[in-house]
Protein backbone atom coordinates (compact mmCIF):
# COMPACT_ATOMS: atom_id res chain seq x y z
CA UNK A 1 0.00 0.00 0.00
CA UNK A 2 2.99 2.34 0.39
CA UNK A 3 3.41 5.04 -2.24
CA UNK A 4 6.37 4.58 -4.55
CA UNK A 5 9.33 6.74 -3.54
CA UNK A 6 10.93 8.50 -6.48
CA UNK A 7 13.75 10.95 -7.12
CA UNK A 8 14.13 13.67 -9.73
CA UNK A 9 17.23 13.13 -11.84
CA UNK A 10 18.33 15.52 -14.57
CA UNK A 11 20.06 12.91 -16.67
CA UNK A 12 23.73 12.06 -17.20
CA UNK A 13 24.85 15.61 -16.35
CA UNK A 14 23.13 15.60 -12.95
CA UNK A 15 25.62 16.02 -10.07
CA UNK A 16 23.76 13.18 -8.30
CA UNK A 17 24.42 9.77 -9.83
CA UNK A 18 21.98 6.91 -10.23
CA UNK A 19 24.18 4.84 -7.94
CA UNK A 20 23.75 7.45 -5.20
CA UNK A 21 20.01 7.69 -5.79
CA UNK A 22 19.64 3.95 -5.29
CA UNK A 23 21.17 4.33 -1.83
CA UNK A 24 18.54 6.91 -0.82
CA UNK A 25 15.82 4.25 -0.81
CA UNK A 26 14.03 5.62 -3.87
CA UNK A 27 13.07 3.02 -6.45
CA UNK A 28 11.71 5.22 -9.22
CA UNK A 29 13.37 7.90 -11.31
CA UNK A 30 11.65 11.09 -12.41
CA UNK A 31 13.45 12.48 -15.43
CA UNK A 32 13.16 13.87 -18.94
CA UNK A 33 15.08 14.03 -22.20
CA UNK A 34 16.48 17.47 -21.45
CA UNK A 35 18.73 17.34 -24.50
CA UNK A 36 15.75 17.21 -26.88
CA UNK A 37 14.66 20.67 -27.99
CA UNK A 38 11.18 21.72 -26.88
CA UNK A 39 8.72 20.93 -29.64
CA UNK A 40 10.72 18.08 -31.16
CA UNK A 41 9.53 14.48 -31.02
CA UNK A 42 10.85 12.21 -28.29
CA UNK A 43 11.65 9.23 -30.48
CA UNK A 44 11.34 5.71 -29.14
CA UNK A 45 15.06 5.03 -29.49
CA UNK A 46 15.99 7.93 -27.20
CA UNK A 47 13.31 6.97 -24.69
CA UNK A 48 14.52 3.36 -24.55
CA UNK A 49 18.14 4.46 -24.26
CA UNK A 50 17.28 6.50 -21.17
CA UNK A 51 15.10 3.73 -19.75
CA UNK A 52 17.87 1.13 -20.12
CA UNK A 53 20.39 3.49 -18.51
CA UNK A 54 18.13 3.77 -15.46
CA UNK A 55 17.30 0.08 -15.27
CA UNK A 56 20.98 -0.88 -15.50
CA UNK A 57 21.37 0.71 -12.05
CA UNK A 58 18.51 -1.24 -10.48
CA UNK A 59 15.91 1.55 -10.78
CA UNK A 60 13.05 2.25 -13.16
CA UNK A 61 11.72 5.27 -15.01
CA UNK A 62 8.56 6.08 -13.05
CA UNK A 63 7.57 9.54 -14.32
CA UNK A 64 8.47 11.93 -17.13
CA UNK A 65 9.07 15.39 -15.71
CA UNK A 66 8.56 17.18 -17.88
CA UNK A 67 7.45 16.80 -21.47
CA UNK A 68 7.56 20.56 -22.21
CA UNK A 69 4.71 22.29 -23.98
CA UNK A 70 5.97 24.71 -26.61
CA UNK A 71 5.10 28.38 -26.17
CA UNK A 72 3.41 28.37 -29.58
CA UNK A 73 0.98 25.73 -28.31
CA UNK A 74 0.19 27.85 -25.26
CA UNK A 75 -0.48 30.83 -27.53
CA UNK A 76 -1.95 28.79 -30.42
CA UNK A 77 0.29 30.68 -32.79
CA UNK A 78 2.57 29.85 -35.71
CA UNK A 79 2.96 26.13 -36.39
CA UNK A 80 1.26 25.10 -33.16
CA UNK A 81 -0.76 22.38 -34.91
CA UNK A 82 2.43 20.68 -36.07
CA UNK A 83 3.85 21.00 -32.56
CA UNK A 84 0.74 19.37 -31.08
CA UNK A 85 1.15 16.46 -33.49
CA UNK A 86 4.76 16.12 -32.33
CA UNK A 87 3.52 16.09 -28.74
CA UNK A 88 1.05 13.32 -29.57
CA UNK A 89 3.83 11.28 -31.17
CA UNK A 90 5.99 11.70 -28.08
CA UNK A 91 3.11 10.47 -25.89
CA UNK A 92 2.65 7.42 -28.11
CA UNK A 93 6.36 6.65 -28.02
CA UNK A 94 6.52 6.97 -24.24
CA UNK A 95 3.54 4.68 -23.79
CA UNK A 96 5.00 2.12 -26.20
CA UNK A 97 8.23 2.16 -24.17
CA UNK A 98 6.39 1.58 -20.89
CA UNK A 99 6.77 5.09 -19.44
CA UNK A 100 3.21 5.90 -18.50
CA UNK A 101 3.07 8.99 -16.26
CA UNK A 102 3.85 12.28 -17.98
CA UNK A 103 4.09 15.55 -16.06
CA UNK A 104 3.84 18.89 -17.90
CA UNK A 105 2.86 22.47 -17.15
CA UNK A 106 1.10 25.30 -18.94
CA UNK A 107 2.91 28.25 -17.34
CA UNK A 108 3.70 30.93 -19.92
CA UNK A 109 7.38 31.94 -20.28
CA UNK A 110 8.49 30.80 -16.79
CA UNK A 111 8.33 27.43 -15.05
CA UNK A 112 8.85 28.90 -11.58
CA UNK A 113 9.99 32.12 -9.92
CA UNK A 114 12.02 32.98 -6.83
CA UNK A 115 13.74 36.17 -5.68
CA UNK A 116 16.50 34.52 -3.60
CA UNK A 117 18.03 31.11 -4.17
CA UNK A 118 20.40 31.05 -1.20
CA UNK A 119 18.56 32.22 1.91
CA UNK A 120 20.22 31.19 5.16
CA UNK A 121 17.68 29.15 7.10
CA UNK A 122 17.55 29.15 10.91
CA UNK A 123 19.59 25.93 11.09
CA UNK A 124 22.34 27.28 8.82
CA UNK A 125 21.26 25.45 5.66
CA UNK A 126 20.35 27.34 2.47
CA UNK A 127 16.87 27.50 0.97
CA UNK A 128 14.89 29.61 -1.50
CA UNK A 129 12.24 32.28 -1.10
CA UNK A 130 9.92 34.57 -3.02
CA UNK A 131 9.49 38.12 -1.75
CA UNK A 132 6.75 40.20 -3.37
CA UNK A 133 8.51 43.56 -3.04
CA UNK A 134 11.73 42.14 -4.49
CA UNK A 135 9.90 40.72 -7.50
CA UNK A 136 8.10 44.02 -8.00
CA UNK A 137 11.45 45.83 -7.81
CA UNK A 138 12.78 43.58 -10.55
CA UNK A 139 9.72 44.17 -12.72
CA UNK A 140 9.46 47.93 -12.21
CA UNK A 141 13.08 49.08 -12.05
CA UNK A 142 15.28 46.41 -13.59
CA UNK A 143 13.17 44.81 -16.30
CA UNK A 144 11.21 48.09 -16.75
CA UNK A 145 8.24 46.29 -18.25
CA UNK A 146 5.83 48.72 -19.93
CA UNK A 147 2.86 49.53 -17.69
CA UNK A 148 4.21 47.28 -14.97
CA UNK A 149 2.88 49.64 -12.30
CA UNK A 150 -0.65 48.54 -13.20
CA UNK A 151 0.14 45.12 -11.70
CA UNK A 152 0.87 46.43 -8.20
CA UNK A 153 -0.75 48.36 -5.40
CA UNK A 154 0.64 51.73 -4.36
CA UNK A 155 1.87 50.14 -1.14
CA UNK A 156 3.92 47.46 -2.90
CA UNK A 157 5.32 50.01 -5.35
CA UNK A 158 6.59 52.11 -2.45
CA UNK A 159 8.10 49.02 -0.81
CA UNK A 160 9.67 47.95 -4.10
CA UNK A 161 11.17 51.41 -4.65
CA UNK A 162 12.77 51.38 -1.20
CA UNK A 163 14.00 47.82 -1.67
CA UNK A 164 15.54 48.70 -5.04
CA UNK A 165 17.25 51.83 -3.76
CA UNK A 166 18.83 49.90 -0.89
CA UNK A 167 20.25 47.21 -3.19
CA UNK A 168 23.90 47.42 -4.15
CA UNK A 169 24.91 47.02 -7.78
CA UNK A 170 25.87 43.44 -6.97
CA UNK A 171 22.50 42.87 -5.27
CA UNK A 172 20.67 44.15 -8.35
CA UNK A 173 22.71 41.88 -10.60
CA UNK A 174 21.98 38.90 -8.35
CA UNK A 175 18.23 39.63 -8.37
CA UNK A 176 18.20 39.77 -12.17
CA UNK A 177 20.09 36.48 -12.44
CA UNK A 178 17.74 34.83 -9.95
CA UNK A 179 14.51 35.85 -11.63
CA UNK A 180 15.84 35.05 -15.10
CA UNK A 181 16.92 31.53 -14.15
CA UNK A 182 15.69 29.02 -16.68
CA UNK A 183 13.69 25.85 -16.43
CA UNK A 184 14.96 23.13 -14.04
CA UNK A 185 17.47 20.90 -15.75
CA UNK A 186 17.72 22.93 -18.94
CA UNK A 187 20.34 25.48 -17.99
CA UNK A 188 18.50 27.99 -20.17
CA UNK A 189 18.20 31.61 -19.07
CA UNK A 190 16.71 34.75 -20.53
CA UNK A 191 18.33 38.11 -20.96
CA UNK A 192 16.25 41.12 -19.96
CA UNK A 193 15.61 41.99 -23.60
CA UNK A 194 14.65 38.39 -24.43
CA UNK A 195 12.23 38.33 -21.52
CA UNK A 196 10.60 41.58 -22.64
CA UNK A 197 10.22 40.13 -26.14
CA UNK A 198 8.66 36.94 -24.74
CA UNK A 199 6.23 38.95 -22.64
CA UNK A 200 5.27 41.05 -25.65
CA UNK A 201 4.04 37.93 -27.47
CA UNK A 202 1.44 37.44 -24.71
CA UNK A 203 0.14 41.02 -24.70
CA UNK A 204 -3.16 40.07 -26.38
CA UNK A 205 -3.68 36.81 -24.48
CA UNK A 206 -5.97 37.19 -21.49
CA UNK A 207 -6.41 34.66 -18.72
CA UNK A 208 -9.54 33.21 -20.33
CA UNK A 209 -7.70 32.90 -23.65
CA UNK A 210 -4.91 30.88 -22.07
CA UNK A 211 -7.46 28.67 -20.31
CA UNK A 212 -9.24 28.02 -23.60
CA UNK A 213 -5.90 27.19 -25.22
CA UNK A 214 -5.16 24.65 -22.47
CA UNK A 215 -8.60 23.09 -22.77
CA UNK A 216 -8.24 22.82 -26.57
CA UNK A 217 -4.81 21.23 -26.13
CA UNK A 218 -6.23 18.69 -23.67
CA UNK A 219 -9.05 17.73 -26.00
CA UNK A 220 -6.45 16.83 -28.61
CA UNK A 221 -3.87 15.02 -26.51
CA UNK A 222 -5.95 13.21 -23.87
CA UNK A 223 -7.49 10.72 -26.36
CA UNK A 224 -3.95 9.88 -27.51
CA UNK A 225 -2.87 9.40 -23.90
CA UNK A 226 -5.85 7.09 -23.28
CA UNK A 227 -4.96 4.96 -26.30
CA UNK A 228 -1.33 4.84 -25.19
CA UNK A 229 -2.19 3.98 -21.54
CA UNK A 230 -0.44 7.17 -20.43
CA UNK A 231 -1.62 9.37 -17.58
CA UNK A 232 -0.97 13.08 -18.12
CA UNK A 233 -0.52 15.11 -14.93
CA UNK A 234 -0.42 18.89 -15.08
CA UNK A 235 1.85 20.68 -12.60
CA UNK A 236 0.33 23.68 -10.78
CA UNK A 237 1.68 27.16 -11.36
CA UNK A 238 4.61 28.15 -9.13
CA UNK A 239 3.76 30.53 -7.57
CA UNK A 240 0.01 30.27 -8.19
CA UNK A 241 -0.68 33.86 -9.22
CA UNK A 242 -0.07 36.23 -12.11
CA UNK A 243 3.51 37.37 -12.71
CA UNK A 244 4.84 40.07 -15.05
CA UNK A 245 1.36 40.56 -16.45
CA UNK A 246 1.23 36.92 -17.59
CA UNK A 247 -1.90 34.91 -16.85
CA UNK A 248 -1.61 31.86 -14.58
CA UNK A 249 -4.39 29.31 -14.91
CA UNK A 250 -3.57 26.26 -12.75
CA UNK A 251 -3.21 27.72 -9.28
CA UNK A 252 -6.52 27.50 -7.44
CA UNK A 253 -9.19 24.94 -6.65
CA UNK A 254 -11.47 26.43 -9.30
CA UNK A 255 -8.67 26.39 -11.91
CA UNK A 256 -8.00 22.71 -11.30
CA UNK A 257 -11.70 21.85 -11.34
CA UNK A 258 -12.09 23.51 -14.75
CA UNK A 259 -8.95 21.85 -16.12
CA UNK A 260 -10.03 18.38 -15.05
CA UNK A 261 -13.56 18.82 -16.39
CA UNK A 262 -12.23 19.98 -19.77
CA UNK A 263 -11.33 16.35 -20.48
CA UNK A 264 -13.00 13.99 -18.02
CA UNK A 265 -10.54 11.12 -18.12
CA UNK A 266 -8.08 9.42 -15.77
CA UNK A 267 -5.51 10.28 -18.45
CA UNK A 268 -6.13 13.96 -17.65
CA UNK A 269 -4.85 14.24 -14.11
CA UNK A 270 -2.95 16.37 -11.65
CA UNK A 271 0.51 16.52 -10.16
CA UNK A 272 -0.33 17.51 -6.60
CA UNK A 273 2.49 19.86 -5.59
CA UNK A 274 2.10 20.95 -1.98
CA UNK A 275 4.73 23.66 -2.38
CA UNK A 276 3.32 25.32 -5.48
CA UNK A 277 -0.29 25.20 -4.31
CA UNK A 278 0.74 25.91 -0.73
CA UNK A 279 2.43 29.18 -1.65
CA UNK A 280 -1.03 30.63 -2.18
CA UNK A 281 -2.40 31.52 1.24
CA UNK A 282 -5.99 31.07 0.02
CA UNK A 283 -5.33 27.47 -0.99
CA UNK A 284 -6.32 24.82 1.56
CA UNK A 285 -4.03 22.01 0.44
CA UNK A 286 -5.63 19.36 2.64
CA UNK A 287 -9.12 20.14 1.32
CA UNK A 288 -7.80 20.22 -2.25
CA UNK A 289 -6.08 16.86 -1.79
CA UNK A 290 -9.37 15.35 -0.62
CA UNK A 291 -11.34 16.88 -3.46
CA UNK A 292 -8.98 15.91 -6.28
CA UNK A 293 -7.43 12.70 -4.93
CA UNK A 294 -9.07 10.49 -7.54
CA UNK A 295 -7.39 12.45 -10.33
CA UNK A 296 -3.95 12.76 -8.70
CA UNK A 297 -1.36 10.46 -10.27
CA UNK A 298 1.89 12.07 -9.11
CA UNK A 299 2.75 13.83 -5.85
CA UNK A 300 5.36 16.50 -5.01
CA UNK A 301 5.85 16.96 -1.27
CA UNK A 302 7.53 20.04 0.17
CA UNK A 303 6.63 22.67 2.73
CA UNK A 304 6.45 26.44 2.77
CA UNK A 305 5.61 29.25 5.12
CA UNK A 306 3.64 32.01 3.42
CA UNK A 307 1.81 35.25 4.14
CA UNK A 308 -0.97 37.37 2.70
CA UNK A 309 1.53 39.72 1.03
CA UNK A 310 2.62 36.96 -1.37
CA UNK A 311 5.92 36.10 0.33
CA UNK A 312 6.94 32.50 0.94
CA UNK A 313 10.02 30.53 1.93
CA UNK A 314 10.76 26.84 1.42
CA UNK A 315 10.85 25.20 4.85
CA UNK A 316 12.12 21.88 6.11
CA UNK A 317 9.58 19.24 5.16
CA UNK A 318 8.28 18.72 8.70
CA UNK A 319 7.89 22.45 9.33
CA UNK A 320 5.90 25.18 7.62
CA UNK A 321 2.23 25.87 6.98
CA UNK A 322 1.30 22.73 5.02
CA UNK A 323 0.11 19.59 6.81
CA UNK A 324 2.06 17.01 4.83
CA UNK A 325 1.03 14.15 7.14
CA UNK A 326 -2.66 14.77 6.51
CA UNK A 327 -2.07 15.04 2.78
CA UNK A 328 -0.02 11.85 2.63
CA UNK A 329 -2.74 9.99 4.53
CA UNK A 330 -5.32 11.12 1.98
CA UNK A 331 -3.23 9.76 -0.88
CA UNK A 332 -2.42 6.50 0.90
CA UNK A 333 -6.14 5.93 1.41
CA UNK A 334 -6.81 6.82 -2.21
CA UNK A 335 -4.19 4.34 -3.38
CA UNK A 336 -5.77 1.68 -1.14
CA UNK A 337 -9.17 2.42 -2.70
CA UNK A 338 -7.73 2.03 -6.18
CA UNK A 339 -6.10 -1.28 -5.28
CA UNK A 340 -9.34 -2.62 -3.82
CA UNK A 341 -11.38 -1.52 -6.85
CA UNK A 342 -8.89 -2.88 -9.38
CA UNK A 343 -7.75 0.48 -10.73
CA UNK A 344 -4.22 1.50 -11.64
CA UNK A 345 -2.96 2.35 -8.15
CA UNK A 346 0.50 3.65 -9.09
CA UNK A 347 0.83 7.03 -7.29
CA UNK A 348 4.54 7.86 -7.01
CA UNK A 349 5.73 10.73 -4.85
CA UNK A 350 9.04 12.52 -4.65
CA UNK A 351 10.66 14.81 -2.09
CA UNK A 352 10.31 18.12 -3.86
CA UNK A 353 13.37 20.26 -3.21
CA UNK A 354 15.64 20.19 -0.21
CA UNK A 355 17.93 22.60 1.58
CA UNK A 356 21.61 22.86 0.74
CA UNK A 357 23.20 21.58 3.93
CA UNK A 358 26.39 20.42 5.66
CA UNK A 359 29.35 20.07 3.26
CA UNK A 360 27.22 19.24 0.20
CA UNK A 361 28.64 21.74 -2.31
CA UNK A 362 28.27 20.28 -5.79
CA UNK A 363 27.00 22.37 -8.69
CA UNK A 364 23.32 21.77 -8.03
CA UNK A 365 20.25 23.35 -9.54
CA UNK A 366 18.62 25.20 -6.60
CA UNK A 367 16.53 22.86 -4.48
CA UNK A 368 18.00 19.67 -5.91
CA UNK A 369 20.89 18.88 -3.58
CA UNK A 370 21.65 15.33 -2.46
CA UNK A 371 21.77 15.65 1.33
CA UNK A 372 18.75 17.93 1.57
CA UNK A 373 16.57 15.59 -0.44
CA UNK A 374 17.89 12.52 1.39
CA UNK A 375 16.77 14.17 4.64
CA UNK A 376 13.41 15.05 3.09
CA UNK A 377 12.83 11.55 1.75
CA UNK A 378 13.75 10.01 5.11
CA UNK A 379 11.30 12.30 6.90
CA UNK A 380 8.52 11.59 4.41
CA UNK A 381 9.21 7.87 4.63
CA UNK A 382 8.86 8.13 8.40
CA UNK A 383 5.54 9.95 8.09
CA UNK A 384 4.29 7.28 5.72
CA UNK A 385 5.41 4.43 7.97
CA UNK A 386 3.57 5.95 10.92
CA UNK A 387 0.40 6.40 8.92
CA UNK A 388 0.54 2.87 7.54
CA UNK A 389 1.06 1.49 11.03
CA UNK A 390 -2.01 3.37 12.27
CA UNK A 391 -4.09 2.10 9.37
CA UNK A 392 -3.02 -1.51 9.81
CA UNK A 393 -3.11 -2.34 13.54
CA UNK A 394 -0.83 -5.22 14.44
CA UNK A 395 -2.23 -8.35 16.03
CA UNK A 396 -1.46 -8.35 19.72
CA UNK A 397 -0.73 -11.34 21.93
Amino acid sequence: MALEQTWRWFGPNDPVSLEEIRQTGATGIVTALHHVQTGDVWNAGEVMRRRRMIEAKGLHWAVVESLPVHEKIKKRSGNYKELIENYKTSIRNLGACGVTIVCYNFMPVFDWSRTDLAVQYKDGSLTTKFEAKAFAAFDLFLLKRPRAEESYTEEIIVQAQQFYEELSDEGRKKLVQTVLLGHPGSGETYTLSELLSALETYKDIARRDLQDNLFSFLKEIVPVAEESHVRLVVHPDDPPWQLLGLPRIVGTEKDIELMLSAADSQSNGLTFCTGSLGAGIANDCVAMAKKFSQRVNFIHLRNVSRNAAGDFVEENHLEGDIDLAAIMKIFLLEQKRREEEGEDAHMPFRPDHGHLMLDDQRNYYPGYSLYGRVRALAELRGIEAGILHSLQPQERN
